[in-house]
């Protein structure tokens, strides 16, 4: 070849790799698509010192608790908009609100237990409430509500050390009491499980469709062998019981707040299974919110770690979100405790950035 030819030919390979560098993902040239999810929490009460907790740590979405002065069991308008300008004001948006009872408390120790444990005429009552709240949600522009349907809470064994000095939350099958006291509800079998979640969803979903505000459920923490735990078979507590789930009253405003913890919780192997799994429901646009946290260990035996020390790979499973355009949060939730951390905000802050990088290198 003349040097002339050679020249030119080098100068064409330069430019050919020129072009495909700025044109690759995160270059000012890319032609990929930003990332719709964001960085999201979930921390009440909604106030503005926590706001401003947030907006410092980079977090401008949050699902929002608004304070109330009594029992009642759904937020009025005036409630939802007040929280809602009060994030603005701070620079944060609130994308979600979490119901005020169907909590992810121990049945034994709610009041407003009507709903899960079948009780007419007042389960009624309480749903006539969530109408009231979806209503609300909708006019105050307010697109989702996080909810629970759990009679046995979070179901933790003897907590284990951590790194720094730390405590993680612990769950052993093996060290749980082997036949604990049945809970007020006495013995929940799948079957009547089942109809009292469909009798709520007959319910509530409809409502959600008319007011195109969708409802999102959280999965039973952790799940149980088959015949249950007091009594209670907690048949959110697999895959398929959540696909049976939304199977019930099928509608895109019918879905789940996807726990990644509780989601790897339910699985042998978290760290082969889960990434399928997510991209399943993430596909069939079901994924409406995101605790985005880590684990170690499997069913019936794990600690819930930092979210960079766990079994699932989180940056593959941004991935996958990415993928499938999930355009919701990313939470952190249950964090490690220390006692320089009585309130969990240094480990929330460690999650809220290791969640912002992750998000920052994928963009």
């Amino acid at each position: 070849m003349k040097r002339r030819e050679f020249l030119s030919a080098a100068g064409v390979a330069l430019a050919t790799c020129q072009a495909s560098a700025s044109a690759s993902p995160g270059s000012p040239g890319s032609t990929q698509a930003p990332l719709k999810m964001h960085v999201g929490t979930q921390q009440g009460p909604t106030t503005p010192e926590m706001l401003q907790f947030f907006k410092r740590h980079g977090c401008d979405h949050i699902c929002g608790y608004p304070l109330k002065s009594n029992e009642r069991g759904y937020w009025t308008l005036e409630e939802l908009e007040r929280t809602r300008d009060l994030c603005e004001k701070h620079g944060v948006r609130m994308e979600m609100v979490a119901l005020p009872f169907l909590a992810s408390s121990h049945i034994d120790h709610e009041k407003r237990g009507a709903i899960l444990l079948g009780e007419s005429p007042q389960r009624d009552r309480d749903i006539a409430d969530i109408h009231k709240m979806i209503e609300a949600c909708a006019k105050a522009g307010i697109g989702s509500f996080k909810y629970n349907l759990s009679l046995l809470g979070v179901l933790r064994t003897r907590p284990t050390a951590g790194r720094g000095g730390s405590t993680y939350s612990t769950w052993k099958r093996s060290e749980a009491r082997p036949n604990p006291p049945v809970t007020r509800a006495g013995r929940v079998t799948q079957e009547l499980a089942w109809e009292r979640i469909e009798y709520f969803l007959e319910r509530v979903i409809p409502v959600c469709n008319e007011h195109k505000v969708r409802a999102a459920c959280h999965p039973h923490d952790p799940g149980v062998s088959p015949e249950g735990f007091q009594g209670v078979c907690r048949v959110l507590g697999t895959v398929d019981g959540l696909r049976k789930f939304l199977s019930i009253r099928e509608s895109p405003w019918h879905g789940l707040n996807f726990c990644l913890g509780t989601l790897a919780e339910m699985l042998a192997a978290p760290n082969r299974e889960l990434g399928p799994i997510v991209r399943e429901f993430g596909e069939r646009r079901k994924i409406f919110n995101i605790h985005f946290r880590n684990i170690r260990g499997h069913r019936d035996d794990f600690r819930e770690v930092y979210p960079d020390e766990g079994d699932i790979n989180l940056v593959d499973i941004a991935r996958i979100l990415r993928d499938v355009d999930y355009d919701g949060m990313l939470m952190p939730d249950h964090v490690p405790s220390h006692p320089d951390d009585p309130r969990g905000l240094q480990a929330f802050a460690f999650a809220l950035g290791y969640i912002k990088g992750i998000l920052q290198s994928l963009s």
